[in-house]
């Protein structure tokens, strides 16, 4: 078991749970810049190629950049409501956004934002997130050129897993995964049955 064993879990809960509009959502926790916890919810954008890290799209100039700048540790928990299962992934988060010096990351940043909707891509032209509004009325339609690349606002976050937590309550089953890299760098995992 291990990596696939994980990962395979998690891919056949996202099936089962298709149907459900808010199974792709999940809750991403880091540490706040006053130490206390920061939590969020995030859009799941599929795994980085053909590896175990997960893709998640946002705005550079959310707090969570700011946090995970300071500490790239971070935390997912993910609960499908049809099957009963519960994954807690942690790892570190590496960000790439337009001042990445490397050519392959930001063409996985491109990639990701041409694989976004025209009206999710649209957001990142929107006013700072967090900050107060300026003004009471409504604000204007904007309008993106389906064929312009990322905006600087656009940022993918690529996190690697280090420990998955999975239980299954409907069995009561739980599953937990850990990573380690060998001195050849390979990173491979292990699994334990623990009590749920």
């Amino acid at each position: 078991m291990g990596s696939v064993a994980w990962k395979q879990l998690l891919l056949n809960a996202l099936e089962s749970n298709a149907h459900l509009k808010h199974s792709s959502f999940m809750q991403l926790a880091t540490v706040g810049t006053n130490g206390t916890p920061s939590n969020r919810t995030v859009v799941f954008r599929g795994f980085q190629d053909n590896t175990d890290n997960i893709q998640i799209n946002t705005d550079a100039r959310t707090r969570k950049i700011e946090e995970l700048k300071l500490c790239s540790s971070a935390e997912i928990c993910w609960y499908f409501t049809d099957s009963w299962e519960q994954f807690r992934i942690n790892g570190n988060v590496d960000i790439i956004d337009g001042s990445n010096a490397e050519p392959l990351k930001l063409q996985q940043r491109e990639h990701s934002w041409f694989a976004s909707s025209l009206r999710s891509r649209s957001q990142y032209l929107c006013p700072n997130p967090g900050l107060p509004c300026l003004h009471e009325q409504a604000q204007p339609d904007i309008s993106l050129d389906p064929s312009t690349g990322p905006i600087d606002a656009f940022c993918l976050l690529i996190l690697e897993p280090h420990q998955v937590d999975y239980l299954n309550l409907k069995s009561n089953q739980r599953l937990t995964f850990k990573s380690s890299v060998s001195a050849a760098a390979e990173k491979s995992w292990t699994v334990e049955r623990v009590n749920p």
